[in-house]
């Protein structure tokens, strides 16, 4: 058996005497609501104990407000669950479209607020990285098309089972995203869209770096519910904000009208 194998074998062990262990002490298993709808896909999860029970993704949406809802309601009379029967929602904070975070932040904030229940943020970026399995020691790259040439951007490792952060999530050209990879000098996988826009930006890709198939830049819930599983719930659900990394073209059309204006977050609250 290969040591890959092995270390899958045992950590599956592991996991199944925790649960044996829970259910002998009673304890009650957590029961999680997922949110994504940073991009243009929009996916929901119910997860329970690590369990996926029922999950939906819509990659042809236009307007999420309208959506996110009724799907929400459809998964919970499919498992049969009532909104009391959570324990946490957790939601991809960002970035990706202003619009699109702040429908999933604002609904996971109502819901967790309403219900009294716990609130976990994830980014956005990270939760496509998790599309990678752990067995992955490649460099994992998921980005977002951000426009005119540039990109939402994180470099993610996993390092004994946890996905970690190597590069902070930033807002930056392609090129200069493929820059900073090539002096890494690892092997990197690109999670991601390769839209035409981005196409054109590419100058030189360094050798050791990777475009994975789109299907790899779908966000699934299911990674998210378990990544906001093992972190810690928010603090303060009121001042819970999106993660934009960057201000809108409204808010730089007026802040170059009015270049001695103090600054302000407005797009930030929710």
């Amino acid at each position: 058996m290969s040591a890959v194998r092995a270390k899958k074998l045992a950590a599956l062990i592991f996991q199944l005497c925790d649960k044996i262990a829970k259910y002998e002490r009673n304890e009650k298993l957590m029961k999680i609501l997922a949110i994504d709808t940073s991009n243009h896909p929009m996916s929901v999860a119910l997860v329970e104990d690590d369990q996926l029970l029922a999950t939906t993704t819509l990659n042809m949406v236009r307007n999420h407000s309208i959506f996110l809802l009724p799907v929400i309601d459809d998964l919970f009379q499919k498992v049969q669950w009532q909104p009391q029967d959570l324990d946490r929602v957790v939601v991809a904070q960002g970035p990706g479209s202003y619009t699109g975070i702040r429908i999933a932040v604002t609904t996971a904030k109502v819901i967790a607020d309403t219900l009294d229940i716990e609130l976990t943020g994830v980014s956005s970026l990270k939760t496509v990285a998790a599309n990678l399995p752990s067995a992955t020691d490649a460099l994992i790259v998921p980005f977002f098309d951000a426009r005119r040439g540039n990109v939402f951007a994180g470099v993610y490792q996993w390092q004994d089972d946890q996905l970690v952060s190597v590069l902070p999530d930033q807002h930056l050209s392609m090129q200069a995203l493929l820059d900073q990879l090539a002096k890494l000098e690892k092997p990197v996988l690109m999670a991601g869209e390769l839209t035409d826009r981005l196409q054109k930006q590419l100058k030189t890709v360094p050798e050791q770096l990777k475009f994975l198939p789109t299907a790899f830049s779908i966000p699934s819930t299911y990674q998210l519910a378990l990544l906001g599983e093992k972190a810690a719930p928010v603090k303060n659900i009121d001042a819970f904000v999106p993660q934009y990394l960057r201000i809108t073209e409204a808010e730089a059309v007026w802040h170059h009208q009015h270049p001695d204006a103090p600054q302000q977050d407005y797009v930030r609250e929710v």
